[in-house]
């Protein structure tokens, strides 16, 4: 008998759609507590500028600054962390960032314009984002595979200045993302973080300039501030917990499918693993693995309170039904793990990113398959896209009207602007018509 809790359902079952919409269903609690302290901070930042940001550095990080100089980190420290690393780690930083590069590399889009017979020009004017600032999560929580997805797409594209925060608990400084903003090209380094960074960022301080942009993950005070500076400056998104879904048919190894199912688990109690499976008995011998591997997990606490809470293993009587339901849930990461996964992609409509076949596992798309690892969740894949290059780039449309174009518009502009009621729009047209 299965030890591991994880929910056993059937997509046969009448009630079986209810029972996926209460799996599914995550509503981030409004924490009194994180609404209080963000509003503080960002009043406090946007008054007081750098003083306050010294005082939340050395109230919430515990490091004894006295002003900026101390928090931001020149370029040869940067340098240093880098040629610390040992071989294999410089190795896959760089190989990784190759990647990574390479294929957003593909995203950058270009101005264009065409030319209409009467002389009218029409185009759209493609601009890099002047500054962007990049949060990167600090002490045990360190990402360099984040400063790689968030900071080269940024570059690609153009950006004039990259300006990446950092808290640095107690002094905790990580080399590998220290060297990962090196190799990615990161022109700024501070070491504050939490609502306060964002909020240096969103309305520039004494020493930060503001930025146009905040991108990179964060603690619930992160995302919080972010959502409230959103206009201000623009932000890449408000992410939810990590979740990935596994189709199969059954095929493969049930080992590997169980320890796909942990790789998001373990990030959080609140992320999400599920599988659809068309074999019952591959169900059962990936419940068997999970119980056996979970014991030899570092983090089997936080993956097994995972699966408990919000994973689960889904019995579905075809492919094409496991597809409309992955297209109802709409998951971060979705993997087809079949023996012909290369005919299943044209049915799924909805999904942040596809991992195709046996081989495709997900860790790879986190660090160095190449396409970006930051992607859409809680269902908003639906509408929404992986992050890009196209996120650092803006779009002006460009309109050079030649004089025989006025004439023919101007008319048509008159009779719609005048039904609207707009009789100033009206005659701005009709004064270029020749009479």
């Amino acid at each position: 008998m299965s030890k591991t809790a994880i929910r056993r359902l059937d997509a046969r079952n009448p009630g079986f759609l209810a029972e996926l919409d209460a799996l599914l269903a995550f509503e981030s609690e409004a924490d009194e507590r994180i609404d209080n302290a963000v509003t503080e901070i960002l009043r406090g930042v946007r008054t007081t500028g750098d003083a306050a940001l010294i005082e939340y550095t050395r109230r919430f990080d515990h490091l004894d600054v006295s002003d900026m100089a101390a928090l931001e980190l020149p370029k040869h420290e940067l340098q240093a962390a880098l040629a610390s690393l040992s071989s294999a780690q410089r190795d896959a930083l760089v190989i990784a960032a190759e990647r990574v590069r390479a294929y957003h590399q593909r995203q950058k889009a270009e101005s264009w314009e065409y030319v209409e017979a009467d002389g009218s020009r029409l185009g759209q004017k493609v601009t890099p984002l002047d500054r962007v600032g990049l949060y990167v999560p600090g002490g045990r929580a360190s990402y360099p595979s984040s400063v790689l997805m968030n900071a080269i797409p940024a570059k690609v594209a153009g950006v004039g200045e990259l300006i990446m925060v950092v808290p640095t608990p107690r002094g905790e400084k990580n080399p590998l993302v220290l060297a990962a903003a090196e190799i990615t090209g990161v022109d700024r380094v501070f070491t504050i973080g939490g609502a306060q960074a964002v909020a240096a960022l969103a309305y520039g301080t004494q020493t930060i300039p503001q930025v146009d942009k905040i991108v990179g993950p964060g603690n619930a005070f992160v995302a919080e501030a972010k959502r409230r500076v959103f206009g201000t400056v623009g932000i890449d998104m408000v992410a939810g917990p990590s979740e990935v879904l596994i189709i199969s048919d059954g095929s493969g190894h049930a080992d590997w499918v169980a320890m796909d199912l942990f790789a998001q688990a373990e990030h959080d109690e609140l992320a999400q693993s599920i599988l659809l499976c068309t074999d019952p008995a591959f169900i059962d011998a990936v419940h068997e693995a999970i119980d056996r591997l979970l014991p030899t997990m570092p983090r089997l606490e936080t993956i097994a309170k995972s699966l408990a809470n919000r994973g689960a293993l889904i019995h579905v009587d075809s492919l094409e039904r496991a597809c409309a339901i992955a297209n109802r849930i709409a998951p971060e990461h979705l993997e087809l793990a079949m023996e012909k996964a290369e005919d299943w992609i044209d049915h799924i409509r909805h999904a942040g990113a596809i991992f195709v076949g046996h081989w495709a596992v997900e860790a790879l798309g986190d660090y160095c398959a190449g396409p970006n690892h930051v992607l859409p969740t809680m269902r908003s894949a639906r509408f929404s896209s992986p992050l890009g290059v196209y996120d650092f780039q803006k779009r002006t449309s460009i309109v050079h009207i030649s004089e025989a174009g006025a004439q023919h518009l101007g008319k048509i502009a008159s009779v719609l602007a005048h039904g609207e009621g707009l009789q100033a729009h009206a005659r701005s047209a009709e004064m270029r018509l020749k009479v």
